[in-house]
Protein backbone atom coordinates (compact mmCIF):
# COMPACT_ATOMS: atom_id res chain seq x y z
CA UNK A 1 0.00 0.00 0.00
CA UNK A 2 1.66 3.46 -1.55
CA UNK A 3 2.25 5.73 1.53
CA UNK A 4 1.86 8.66 -0.68
CA UNK A 5 -1.67 7.12 -2.13
CA UNK A 6 -2.68 6.77 1.45
CA UNK A 7 -2.17 9.77 1.92
CA UNK A 8 -4.49 10.59 -1.02
CA UNK A 9 -7.41 8.44 0.01
CA UNK A 10 -7.05 9.98 3.74
CA UNK A 11 -7.36 13.43 3.01
CA UNK A 12 -10.75 12.60 1.90
CA UNK A 13 -11.77 11.63 5.68
CA UNK A 14 -12.58 13.87 8.33
CA UNK A 15 -13.04 12.09 12.06
CA UNK A 16 -13.90 12.38 15.56
CA UNK A 17 -12.19 11.16 18.71
CA UNK A 18 -13.21 10.12 22.10
CA UNK A 19 -13.01 12.97 24.52
CA UNK A 20 -11.50 16.83 25.45
CA UNK A 21 -7.77 15.25 24.55
CA UNK A 22 -6.02 13.96 21.54
CA UNK A 23 -5.72 9.90 21.86
CA UNK A 24 -3.29 8.37 20.02
CA UNK A 25 -5.36 7.21 17.40
CA UNK A 26 -6.38 10.03 16.60
CA UNK A 27 -3.05 11.77 16.31
CA UNK A 28 -1.67 8.45 14.39
CA UNK A 29 -4.57 9.15 11.75
CA UNK A 30 -3.95 12.94 11.47
CA UNK A 31 -0.45 12.22 10.87
CA UNK A 32 -1.38 10.41 7.91
CA UNK A 33 -2.84 12.97 5.90
CA UNK A 34 -6.68 13.44 7.38
CA UNK A 35 -8.14 16.76 5.86
CA UNK A 36 -9.78 17.53 9.21
CA UNK A 37 -11.60 16.92 12.51
CA UNK A 38 -15.38 17.13 13.81
CA UNK A 39 -15.61 17.69 17.10
CA UNK A 40 -18.32 16.84 19.33
CA UNK A 41 -20.04 18.11 22.81
CA UNK A 42 -17.60 15.09 24.04
CA UNK A 43 -14.67 16.89 23.42
CA UNK A 44 -15.38 20.83 24.19
CA UNK A 45 -15.52 22.34 27.31
CA UNK A 46 -15.09 25.73 28.11
CA UNK A 47 -14.35 28.23 25.70
CA UNK A 48 -10.95 28.55 26.86
CA UNK A 49 -10.35 25.05 26.85
CA UNK A 50 -11.73 23.95 23.53
CA UNK A 51 -9.75 27.45 22.15
CA UNK A 52 -7.03 25.21 23.83
CA UNK A 53 -8.05 22.04 22.30
CA UNK A 54 -8.25 23.60 18.80
CA UNK A 55 -5.31 25.06 19.12
CA UNK A 56 -3.57 22.06 19.88
CA UNK A 57 -4.60 20.51 17.43
CA UNK A 58 -3.65 22.78 14.76
CA UNK A 59 -0.36 22.76 16.10
CA UNK A 60 0.34 18.99 16.35
CA UNK A 61 -0.95 18.78 13.02
CA UNK A 62 1.86 21.30 11.24
CA UNK A 63 -0.24 21.74 8.17
CA UNK A 64 -3.47 23.65 7.52
CA UNK A 65 -6.39 21.14 9.02
CA UNK A 66 -9.72 22.21 9.40
CA UNK A 67 -11.91 21.70 12.27
CA UNK A 68 -15.67 21.66 12.11
CA UNK A 69 -18.76 21.31 14.44
CA UNK A 70 -22.59 21.46 14.32
CA UNK A 71 -23.71 24.99 15.45
CA UNK A 72 -27.31 25.16 14.32
CA UNK A 73 -28.95 27.02 17.27
CA UNK A 74 -31.26 25.80 19.15
CA UNK A 75 -31.20 22.16 20.49
CA UNK A 76 -28.25 21.40 18.08
CA UNK A 77 -25.45 23.14 19.69
CA UNK A 78 -22.09 22.08 20.67
CA UNK A 79 -20.97 24.92 22.54
CA UNK A 80 -22.54 26.50 24.83
CA UNK A 81 -22.99 28.58 27.96
CA UNK A 82 -21.41 32.09 28.56
CA UNK A 83 -19.78 33.35 27.10
CA UNK A 84 -21.49 31.30 24.05
CA UNK A 85 -24.40 33.34 22.59
CA UNK A 86 -27.89 31.01 23.41
CA UNK A 87 -29.74 31.18 19.80
CA UNK A 88 -33.54 30.29 19.36
CA UNK A 89 -33.92 27.29 17.32
CA UNK A 90 -34.30 27.90 13.07
CA UNK A 91 -37.76 27.38 13.57
CA UNK A 92 -38.18 30.70 15.36
CA UNK A 93 -35.50 32.41 13.10
CA UNK A 94 -37.78 31.37 10.24
CA UNK A 95 -40.99 33.05 12.35
CA UNK A 96 -39.50 36.24 11.82
CA UNK A 97 -39.03 35.96 8.03
CA UNK A 98 -35.81 38.32 8.37
CA UNK A 99 -32.76 38.31 5.68
CA UNK A 100 -30.96 40.69 7.33
CA UNK A 101 -31.83 38.59 10.88
CA UNK A 102 -30.87 35.51 9.74
CA UNK A 103 -27.27 36.86 8.12
CA UNK A 104 -26.44 38.64 10.70
CA UNK A 105 -27.07 35.38 12.91
CA UNK A 106 -24.65 33.61 10.41
CA UNK A 107 -22.06 36.32 11.28
CA UNK A 108 -23.02 35.99 14.72
CA UNK A 109 -22.11 31.95 14.84
CA UNK A 110 -18.53 32.52 12.53
CA UNK A 111 -17.78 35.29 15.04
CA UNK A 112 -17.99 32.60 18.08
CA UNK A 113 -16.88 29.85 15.96
CA UNK A 114 -13.51 31.50 14.92
CA UNK A 115 -13.09 32.88 18.61
CA UNK A 116 -11.92 29.25 19.91
CA UNK A 117 -10.79 28.34 16.54
CA UNK A 118 -13.29 26.44 14.30
CA UNK A 119 -13.03 27.10 10.24
CA UNK A 120 -16.55 24.95 9.04
CA UNK A 121 -20.24 25.28 10.27
CA UNK A 122 -22.06 22.10 9.48
CA UNK A 123 -25.01 24.67 9.29
CA UNK A 124 -27.71 25.75 8.10
CA UNK A 125 -29.88 22.98 7.98
CA UNK A 126 -32.25 23.42 4.64
CA UNK A 127 -34.56 20.74 5.05
CA UNK A 128 -38.01 21.60 4.54
CA UNK A 129 -40.31 20.77 8.22
CA UNK A 130 -43.24 19.34 5.90
CA UNK A 131 -43.84 16.12 8.77
CA UNK A 132 -45.17 17.33 12.38
CA UNK A 133 -44.10 13.18 13.03
CA UNK A 134 -40.02 13.95 12.16
CA UNK A 135 -38.01 12.67 14.94
CA UNK A 136 -34.85 14.72 13.56
CA UNK A 137 -35.47 17.42 11.41
CA UNK A 138 -38.71 19.40 12.95
CA UNK A 139 -37.63 22.58 14.75
CA UNK A 140 -34.22 22.38 13.19
CA UNK A 141 -35.92 23.27 9.47
CA UNK A 142 -36.60 27.00 9.52
CA UNK A 143 -40.19 26.65 7.66
CA UNK A 144 -42.74 24.32 6.11
CA UNK A 145 -42.53 27.02 2.74
CA UNK A 146 -39.41 25.59 0.89
CA UNK A 147 -39.00 29.08 -0.56
CA UNK A 148 -38.56 30.55 2.69
CA UNK A 149 -36.07 27.75 3.97
CA UNK A 150 -33.98 28.53 1.23
CA UNK A 151 -33.68 32.42 1.60
CA UNK A 152 -33.33 31.95 5.08
CA UNK A 153 -30.42 29.14 4.84
CA UNK A 154 -28.65 30.65 2.01
CA UNK A 155 -28.78 34.38 3.74
CA UNK A 156 -27.04 32.38 7.39
CA UNK A 157 -24.60 30.50 5.38
CA UNK A 158 -23.52 34.22 3.74
CA UNK A 159 -23.25 35.09 7.04
CA UNK A 160 -21.35 32.57 8.28
CA UNK A 161 -18.89 32.85 4.76
CA UNK A 162 -18.54 36.25 5.36
CA UNK A 163 -17.24 36.00 8.87
CA UNK A 164 -14.83 33.61 7.77
CA UNK A 165 -16.14 30.19 8.25
CA UNK A 166 -17.78 27.93 5.64
CA UNK A 167 -21.04 26.80 5.74
CA UNK A 168 -22.88 23.76 5.24
CA UNK A 169 -26.37 22.82 3.88
CA UNK A 170 -27.76 20.19 4.42
CA UNK A 171 -29.16 17.15 4.38
CA UNK A 172 -29.16 17.33 0.71
CA UNK A 173 -31.35 16.16 -1.16
CA UNK A 174 -33.77 16.59 1.75
CA UNK A 175 -34.66 14.71 5.04
CA UNK A 176 -37.72 16.87 6.24
CA UNK A 177 -40.50 14.64 5.60
CA UNK A 178 -39.00 11.77 6.60
CA UNK A 179 -40.68 9.05 9.64
CA UNK A 180 -37.79 7.76 10.90
CA UNK A 181 -34.07 8.96 12.33
CA UNK A 182 -31.18 7.92 9.56
CA UNK A 183 -29.14 7.92 12.95
CA UNK A 184 -30.95 5.02 13.89
CA UNK A 185 -32.43 3.34 10.88
CA UNK A 186 -32.66 4.02 6.91
CA UNK A 187 -35.45 6.26 5.71
CA UNK A 188 -37.21 6.07 2.42
CA UNK A 189 -38.89 8.53 0.92
CA UNK A 190 -41.80 7.53 -1.60
CA UNK A 191 -42.73 10.71 -3.38
CA UNK A 192 -41.97 11.61 -7.14
CA UNK A 193 -40.02 13.58 -8.86
CA UNK A 194 -42.71 16.71 -9.26
CA UNK A 195 -43.37 16.95 -5.35
CA UNK A 196 -39.29 16.52 -4.66
CA UNK A 197 -38.38 19.78 -7.48
CA UNK A 198 -41.82 21.79 -5.71
CA UNK A 199 -41.00 20.85 -2.11
CA UNK A 200 -37.75 18.99 -1.13
CA UNK A 201 -35.05 20.38 -3.77
CA UNK A 202 -36.07 24.11 -3.67
CA UNK A 203 -33.77 24.94 -0.75
CA UNK A 204 -30.29 23.11 -1.92
CA UNK A 205 -31.16 24.84 -5.56
CA UNK A 206 -31.21 28.36 -4.06
CA UNK A 207 -28.11 27.44 -2.23
CA UNK A 208 -26.55 25.68 -5.36
CA UNK A 209 -27.26 28.92 -6.99
CA UNK A 210 -25.83 31.09 -4.60
CA UNK A 211 -22.02 29.63 -5.10
CA UNK A 212 -21.70 28.81 -1.46
CA UNK A 213 -18.99 26.40 0.27
CA UNK A 214 -20.61 23.03 0.92
CA UNK A 215 -23.43 20.49 1.09
CA UNK A 216 -23.68 17.52 2.97
CA UNK A 217 -25.82 14.46 1.91
CA UNK A 218 -28.20 12.82 2.96
CA UNK A 219 -28.62 9.26 4.24
CA UNK A 220 -32.11 8.07 3.00
CA UNK A 221 -33.68 6.91 -0.16
CA UNK A 222 -35.45 8.33 -2.86
CA UNK A 223 -37.43 6.10 -4.77
CA UNK A 224 -38.04 8.60 -7.78
CA UNK A 225 -34.39 8.96 -7.68
CA UNK A 226 -32.17 6.38 -6.52
CA UNK A 227 -34.42 3.73 -4.55
CA UNK A 228 -31.68 1.03 -4.63
CA UNK A 229 -28.94 2.85 -2.70
CA UNK A 230 -29.33 6.24 -0.22
CA UNK A 231 -28.47 9.72 -1.52
CA UNK A 232 -24.49 9.58 -0.49
CA UNK A 233 -23.96 6.62 -1.80
CA UNK A 234 -26.13 7.54 -5.49
CA UNK A 235 -24.14 8.71 -8.92
CA UNK A 236 -27.94 9.72 -9.78
CA UNK A 237 -28.36 12.11 -6.94
CA UNK A 238 -25.27 13.19 -6.73
CA UNK A 239 -23.53 13.65 -9.88
CA UNK A 240 -27.18 13.54 -12.19
CA UNK A 241 -29.21 15.93 -10.00
CA UNK A 242 -26.77 18.27 -7.70
CA UNK A 243 -23.56 18.67 -9.91
CA UNK A 244 -25.02 18.56 -13.42
CA UNK A 245 -28.66 19.57 -13.36
CA UNK A 246 -28.23 22.08 -10.05
CA UNK A 247 -24.67 23.38 -10.99
CA UNK A 248 -23.52 22.90 -7.53
CA UNK A 249 -19.57 22.92 -7.35
CA UNK A 250 -19.02 22.84 -3.84
CA UNK A 251 -17.67 20.48 -1.49
CA UNK A 252 -19.92 17.89 -0.79
CA UNK A 253 -19.28 15.87 2.40
CA UNK A 254 -21.09 12.84 3.50
CA UNK A 255 -23.08 12.77 6.97
CA UNK A 256 -21.50 10.59 9.03
CA UNK A 257 -20.98 7.13 7.48
CA UNK A 258 -21.05 5.12 11.05
CA UNK A 259 -25.02 6.01 11.37
CA UNK A 260 -27.22 2.93 11.70
CA UNK A 261 -28.74 4.11 8.30
CA UNK A 262 -25.08 3.11 6.51
CA UNK A 263 -23.83 0.80 8.71
CA UNK A 264 -26.34 -1.85 9.24
CA UNK A 265 -27.16 -1.81 5.44
CA UNK A 266 -23.95 -1.36 3.99
CA UNK A 267 -20.21 -1.54 5.18
CA UNK A 268 -18.07 1.56 5.99
CA UNK A 269 -15.68 0.39 3.65
CA UNK A 270 -18.02 0.15 0.66
CA UNK A 271 -20.15 3.14 1.41
CA UNK A 272 -16.86 5.22 1.40
CA UNK A 273 -16.21 3.21 -1.92
CA UNK A 274 -19.72 3.70 -3.49
CA UNK A 275 -19.86 7.64 -2.23
CA UNK A 276 -16.43 8.55 -3.69
CA UNK A 277 -17.41 7.54 -6.99
CA UNK A 278 -21.06 9.48 -6.69
CA UNK A 279 -19.47 12.05 -6.12
CA UNK A 280 -18.42 12.74 -2.51
CA UNK A 281 -15.67 14.81 -1.48
CA UNK A 282 -15.03 14.37 1.97
CA UNK A 283 -16.27 11.38 4.03
CA UNK A 284 -17.36 12.07 8.06
CA UNK A 285 -16.63 8.80 10.19
CA UNK A 286 -17.14 10.26 13.53
CA UNK A 287 -16.28 7.32 16.27
CA UNK A 288 -14.43 4.46 16.21
CA UNK A 289 -10.92 4.75 14.90
CA UNK A 290 -10.93 1.09 13.63
CA UNK A 291 -13.24 2.14 11.35
CA UNK A 292 -11.99 5.20 10.27
CA UNK A 293 -8.86 3.30 9.39
CA UNK A 294 -10.48 0.94 7.54
CA UNK A 295 -12.90 3.08 5.36
CA UNK A 296 -9.37 4.87 3.94
CA UNK A 297 -7.54 1.15 3.22
CA UNK A 298 -10.73 0.97 1.62
CA UNK A 299 -10.74 3.40 -0.93
CA UNK A 300 -6.82 3.22 -1.17
CA UNK A 301 -7.27 -0.55 -2.46
CA UNK A 302 -10.45 0.54 -4.38
CA UNK A 303 -7.76 3.32 -6.38
CA UNK A 304 -4.94 0.42 -6.03
CA UNK A 305 -7.65 -2.02 -8.01
CA UNK A 306 -8.93 0.88 -10.46
CA UNK A 307 -12.51 0.65 -9.39
CA UNK A 308 -12.01 4.38 -8.17
CA UNK A 309 -9.94 6.51 -10.94
CA UNK A 310 -7.63 8.71 -9.35
CA UNK A 311 -8.93 11.71 -10.89
CA UNK A 312 -12.19 11.42 -9.08
CA UNK A 313 -9.58 11.58 -5.68
CA UNK A 314 -7.90 14.59 -7.33
CA UNK A 315 -11.26 15.92 -8.31
CA UNK A 316 -11.99 16.09 -4.45
CA UNK A 317 -8.64 17.51 -3.80
CA UNK A 318 -9.27 20.50 -6.04
CA UNK A 319 -12.41 21.29 -3.94
CA UNK A 320 -11.12 20.70 -0.48
CA UNK A 321 -7.79 22.66 -1.79
CA UNK A 322 -10.37 25.64 -2.40
CA UNK A 323 -12.55 25.30 0.61
CA UNK A 324 -9.19 24.97 3.14
CA UNK A 325 -7.53 27.99 1.46
CA UNK A 326 -10.36 29.93 1.76
CA UNK A 327 -11.28 29.07 5.54
CA UNK A 328 -9.16 26.82 7.86
CA UNK A 329 -6.84 29.12 9.34
CA UNK A 330 -3.54 28.08 11.56
CA UNK A 331 -3.79 28.30 15.49
CA UNK A 332 -5.41 31.24 17.09
CA UNK A 333 -6.81 32.28 20.20
CA UNK A 334 -9.59 35.13 20.28
CA UNK A 335 -11.13 34.00 23.11
CA UNK A 336 -11.78 37.49 24.73
CA UNK A 337 -13.80 38.69 22.03
CA UNK A 338 -16.28 36.40 23.30
CA UNK A 339 -19.74 37.66 25.03
CA UNK A 340 -19.82 40.84 22.91
CA UNK A 341 -22.95 43.12 23.98
CA UNK A 342 -24.51 43.26 20.31
CA UNK A 343 -24.30 39.36 20.52
CA UNK A 344 -26.19 39.21 23.64
CA UNK A 345 -28.50 42.12 22.00
CA UNK A 346 -29.66 40.26 18.70
CA UNK A 347 -29.82 36.97 20.86
CA UNK A 348 -32.51 38.76 23.57
CA UNK A 349 -34.34 40.38 20.28
CA UNK A 350 -35.05 36.82 18.30
CA UNK A 351 -35.76 35.20 22.13
CA UNK A 352 -38.53 37.83 22.35
CA UNK A 353 -39.26 38.44 18.52
CA UNK A 354 -38.57 41.46 18.04
CA UNK A 355 -38.81 42.36 14.41
CA UNK A 356 -36.18 43.65 11.54
CA UNK A 357 -37.63 47.19 12.23
CA UNK A 358 -37.27 47.61 16.16
CA UNK A 359 -34.51 50.69 17.10
CA UNK A 360 -32.51 47.58 18.96
CA UNK A 361 -32.26 45.86 15.46
CA UNK A 362 -31.66 49.08 13.25
CA UNK A 363 -28.49 49.45 15.31
CA UNK A 364 -27.30 45.84 15.14
CA UNK A 365 -28.08 46.20 11.53
CA UNK A 366 -25.38 49.52 11.64
CA UNK A 367 -22.78 47.46 12.73
CA UNK A 368 -21.59 43.66 11.50
CA UNK A 369 -21.31 41.48 14.20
Amino acid sequence: MSSALYRDCARLFMVGFPGPRIDDDFAALMKEGLFGAILFKRNVGTAQETAALCREIKSRAGRPFTLAVDQEGGRVARLRGAPFTTLPTLRELGLQGDLGVAERVGRLLAHELRAVGFDWNFAPVLDVDTNPANPVIGDRSFSRDPDEVGRLGVAMARGLEAGGVASCGKHFPGHGDTTTDSHLTLPRLPHDLERLHRVELVPFRAFAQAGLASLMTAHVLFDALDSQVPATMSPRVLQGLLRQEMGFDGVLVSDDLEMKAIAEHYSVEEAAVQGTLAGVDLFLVCHNADVQRNAIEALVRAVESGRVPRSRIEEAHRRLARLEARFTRGPEDRVATLGDTEHQALAAGLASGVSGKDPTEVMLASRPV
